[in-house]
This record gives structure tokens, sequence and C-alpha cells, in this order.
């Protein structure tokens, strides 16, 4: 996504709103027929996914479990972000930066501690509060590790998770110190069973006795989503499981280009040990670790059992740099055949040996590469010439995988052509009412579409029922267009919503510290990617009102029908049913309402909106139905 497009978007629910109020006072019946014996085309089976950036939070802060938050104690001019000195009692202590020394080239500062009086009862050091606090559980071991440098015998260090709140000590641990250079400590903090769980906490760091001591790279791991060391938030996770995805486009959006080309997603930087990580500067105002690396993707890829999509940076950067096609271009071209082979190399390959050292011997899945992003906002227009050079490289070197273009592009050499063309759409729910239709006498002989970033914008920090409605509905298009849109990805996924969190509304899952919650959107999307069949029947409907869609998919292995059905106008819908092949049987009924356009789901009330599950009877090939007004509803009907 990019921060021009919020200057184009019309965000105005009202104008959806006063389209309702056009409504007459009751929609009048409706009759949609569907022939499942007659398939018209297959539904992708790629089609629902993930697409994340480094934006409001979604790694550090929130999907990637680190709790420290400027665990490598970056400075600015008010000191190191997130970070306090403690001086307990009568006890005299300083910290300051120091770019003379650090444990790695990558890491070659630190902030040093000057403790000239301290004692047990009255020790000095430093706090961490977290990404707007620290989730602490009853009952659980946190896992933490420093880097520390001793001028004296200063230790031991003690680590203490605290309650904001009551100043008790939740958890707490010694680390021994020893004088010397830079060595890494681990330690390990566990609560009691009685402990409150709570998001207000933090992280200190103390000694006892006066002397010099130089950190940097402090971190405090939580139990992660299948316990991966270096691993992801279990919450955040669970919800992204619940959506069934295909594939994660990765590593996404802006995050891939940088501001500058220097800023960009240096896939090389980011694997192998985190000491050996430098950082770099993301591209919507804050610093990315890179504890969330290439590998650390590829291993959500797994745990989710996604595949990758894996986009490649091609030589353009949001602030208008890039690199011409010809030699220029050459080294990016490399880097993303060395990238490839990361992937999917086997340990005989320099990469995919590298991949195993890094603790993945096995290669990865992967179909599909995206060369850029948006690269129509390069004002050189020198992506044609850039695509092209990449495309040829990458079909040479590694000819099975599909190429995705983000701006069309028209070459005489066939191998210069892409396979996919990447759009985004962000619009109002009145927008994507409209949009619906967008596709359904696009031609079918030129590239595939794959819809990387989409959603319908209205609400903040997530989307609301308003938004959902227009979600729905152009699902149902992306269902109906199945054979020429290949994958689709909502965007942005997440967000944290305290003050400060969020660069970018409308997002689908919302959390801070210790919670999450789906919004209206989130379960309008698990509906759809959990209720979808593999082939699209011959179907069609009369007389529906104008905010009324549907979709119908068949699942050819079960043999349900998935129909989805979605009205957005203030009054109910009736329905007459026309379904071959159907015999007596109860349907499930999976239904999403709400009262308004404006009603959804916040951190303080995360199911006022949510999936309503029933059964309904049916009683032969024809039945009558009301859905009711702004509904999203999934009925699956066994077939004979």
């Amino acid at each position: 996504m990019n921060t021009f497009r919020l200057t184009r978007l019309a965000l105005v629910t009202t104008l959806a709103v006063s389209g309702l109020a056009a409504c007459s006072a009751q929609n009048g019946p409706a009759t949609l027929t569907i022939d499942p014996s007659q398939i018209a085309h297959p539904v992708s089976r790629h089609l629902y996914g993930l697409m994340t950036e480094e934006i409001n939070h979604s790694y550090e802060g929130g999907l990637y479990a680190e709790m420290v938050s400027n665990r490598t104690l970056r400075w600015s001019w008010s000191g190191p972000e997130g970070w306090m000195l403690v001086q307990r009692g009568n006890s005299v202590a300083a910290m300051d930066s120091d770019k003379t020394t650090g444990p790695s080239a990558a890491l070659p500062y630190s902030v040093r501690l000057t403790v000239d009086a301290a004692t047990p009862a009255n020790p000095a050091g430093l706090a961490n509060h977290g990404w707007w606090g620290m989730a602490v559980r009853p009952h659980t071991t946190y896992h933490g590790s420093l880097y520390a440098k001793v001028s004296n015998d200063i230790g031991p260090l003690t680590a203490e998770l605290i309650s904001d709140a009551t100043g008790e000590v939740l958890a707490k641990a010694e680390v021994p110190l020893h004088a010397g250079d830079w060595s890494r400590y681990e330690y390990s903090l566990t609560t009691a069973a009685d402990v409150k769980y709570s998001g207000a906490n933090h992280l200190e760091l103390t000694v006892a006795k006066p002397g010099t001591l130089w950190l940097q790279l402090v971190s405090l791991m939580p139990p992660t989503y299948h316990d991966r060391p270096n691993g992801t938030r279990i919450d955040l996770m669970e919800r992204l499981a619940a959506m069934h995805p295909a594939f994660l486009r990765m590593p996404g959006g802006n995050y891939l280009e940088g501001d500058t080309i220097a800023e960009r997603f240096d896939w090389k930087k980011t694997i192998g040990p985190i000491v050996d990580r430098p950082g770099h500067q993301a591209p919507w105002s804050y610093w990315s670790t890179d504890g969330f690396g290439l590998l650390e993707f590829l291993d959500w890829c797994e745990d989710l059992k996604m595949e990758p999509l894996l986009a490649v940076y091609a030589g353009y950067s949001l602030h208008g740099e890039h690199v011409n096609p010809g030699k220029d271009l050459e080294p990016y071209v490399q880097d993303a055949i060395d990238e490839i082979e990361y992937v999917t190399g086997d340990t005989s390959t320099k990469w995919g040996a590298q991949r195993a050292r890094d603790g993945h011997p096995a290669p990865f899945t992967l179909h599909y590469i995206e060369i850029g992003n948006e690269d129509e906002f390069d004002r050189s227009h020198s992506y044609p010439g850039r695509f092209a050079q990449f495309a040829l490289a990458l079909r040479k070197a590694y000819p099975q995988l599909k190429l995705i273009a983000t701006d069309p592009v028209t070459q005489a050499d066939p191998g210069a052509q892409p396979d996919v063309i990447d759009d985004h759409y962000y619009k109002s729910p009145a927008q994507m009412f409209d949009l619906v239709k967008h596709y359904d006498d696009a031609p079918r002989t030129g590239p595939k579409v794959f819809v990387g970033e989409w959603a319908t914008r209205s609400a903040s920090p997530t989307p609301d029922m308003g938004d959902a409605l227009g979600d729905a509905a152009w699902m149902t298009s992306l269902e109906r267009n199945s054979d020429l849109i290949i994958m689709a990805s909502y965007a942005p996924l997440l967000v944290n919503v305290n003050p400060g969190g969020m660069q970018w509304p409308t997002d689908l899952i919302g959390y801070d510290a210790s919670r999450t919650y789906g919004s209206p959107s989130y379960y309008a999307q698990v509906l759809f990617s959990n209720h979808l069949g593999d082939e699209w029947p011959k179907s069609s409907i009369e007389n529906a009102g104008p905010r009324f869609f549907y979709s119908a998919t068949v699942d050819s292995q079960t043999k349900t029908l998935h129909l989805k059905l979605v009205n957005a106008s203030d009054k109910p819908q009736p329905l007459t049913l026309n379904i071959n092949g159907v015999e007596a049987a109860e349907a499930a009924v999976s239904s999403l309402h709400g009262a308004s356009f404006e009603a959804t789901n916040t951190i303080e009330n995360p199911e006022f909106i949510h999936p309503v599950q029933s059964r309904l009877r049916v009683h032969g090939p024809q039945m009558e139905h009301t859905v009711p007004p702004m509904t999203i509803q999934v009925i699956d009907i066994p077939l004979r």
C-alpha cells in the first residue's frame, strides 16, 4: 500500500447509507437459480491468503512475540526510546549512549549504565515498558536474554517482571555476570499460579553494586506459537489460522521497497543470528529490528500450512529512487535469484545450505514471485524495462515459477510477459458495492489477476459492519470471477490499537499487549474462506435489490453447495431458491449481522458482532428464504 493513496480515497460511509435509504420500504422477492450439475469454471485453490507489512506495529509490537520495545537500545534525542533509568532508594546511576562498543559488527553501539551507589535494598538499573505494556499470565515461563559488557564485579543482574498498578514483583531471576568483554546471558522468569493476567506490566534489570555495565539486545519472549524460539504471538496466530489462508504475500507492500534503496527489505541482513541483524528504518515511521526476518516469514507459512508468495525488490523505492535497467540492476536481479535459492534450494546449494545453518534444512514450496510493489508510482516509468530484466533472468534460473507484475507491462519477448497482474483497491462501502461487477466482463486471454491489496475502508482502527458488507459483496465477485482472479489478500491485516500504534486505518485484526479481537470484516473473511468450494456452478438471479449479492460454489469432494448471501440493504430480502440436485436435508447456516453500518467490535467489546450458527431445513430443490437486513449469510447445503 502507498501513502499517496490516502488522498485518492473516498471514505464517506454516508454515500452508502444514502443509497440504502433510496431503497423501497421492502425489497421485492428475488429468484436465485443454481444448477450444481453445470460447472462454469473451477475456483482457484489459492483464492484467499494473507498480506502483511511492517505497518501499525504489525511485527514489532504485534505478531512478533518480542515483549521488549527498542530491544537494541537505539538512542533518540530524549534517550533510548522505551527505556527508563531505575534508581531505588538512595541509589545513584546514569545512562548514556556509547557508539564505540557493541556485541557485533551489526550492533556496534550500546547503552552504558554507570552506577555510583547501589545496595541490595536500593538497586539501580533500567526499565522497559514493552509495547504499551507487557502481557503477563499466571503459571507461565518467559525466556530472556541480553548481551552485556562488564567493567568490574557489578553482578549479579536481577531481572524482574513488575506490575505497573501495584509494584508487585510477578517473576524474578538473577543473572550472574562476569567482568570482561561482551557475552550473551540467558534467564527465565516464571510467574506463580495466582498471578492476575494483565498487560500493564514492565521489565526491570537492576544491579546492587557500583560499577559500569554496557547493555545491548535485551530480549524477553513469552511462549510462542508451535514453541518457536524466535516466534510469534499465540493469540494472533490462532486468529490467522482460523482464516485458513492459502498463501502469504511476503514481505509485502511498502516494507519491501523502503523509503529509499538503502532502507529496502534487504533479506540477507534479516537472516542468521539475531545479533548479526542490524535492523533498518521501516517506511511507516518506526524502526524494524529485523528479528522477524525472511526465515521467520517462511516459518509462519509452515506453521499455518500456507505457501509463500515471495515479493522481490525490483529497483524502486517510495521516495522516488530507482535503479536503471541494465548493468546497474544486475546486482538486484542476482539478489532475487539468491533469495529464491534460499527459499527453495536444497542443502547442496550455497543459499540452501545457509538456510540449513539457520535451522531449516528442508526447502519450502514456492510457485509465485512478485517483482516489486506498486510500481505504477515510479515516475521514471522504468518498470517495464526492470520487469523484463528480472523476468528473463528468473525464467532462466527458475522456469517453473509464475511471475507477478505490479503494473501492466507489454514486452515483445514472450519471456518478459507477466503471468499475473497485481491489482489494489481501497474503497468506501458505496464504492465497493459499485466495484462488484468490475471483472465480470474482463478479458480472459491475458495475464491472470492477483488482488494483492484490497479493503473496504470507513471505520478506524478496524472495520465496522458497513465495511464488512462491502468486503463480503466484493468477495462474491472474487469467487464469481475466480477463473481470472486466482488470489486475493486483504490489507492491512494487523493493527496495534494503542495511541501511536496505528499509521493506516482500516485494519482487519486489532490487539494490544494482552488482547486481540476480530473486526466484523475479519469474521466475514473467516466465513468466506472456510466455506469455499472448488467449482463455480451456473447460476442466475432476478429481481434482487441493488445491494444484494451472492456467491455459489460447489465442493466436489463433500458434495456441498456453499451459498453466500449478502444483504447490504436496511430491508429484508425475500428469496425463492431454485437449486437443482437438492433433496430434503438439513443445511448449516452461519450469519453475521449488525444493526447499523456503524456497529462494530472493539478491544473492550470484541464479540459484539460475531457469526451465529443455526440450522435450516431444506425440503427440496425449491424453497423460500429471507435474508435479514445488513446480514451476511453462508448456507452449506448437501447435494445428492
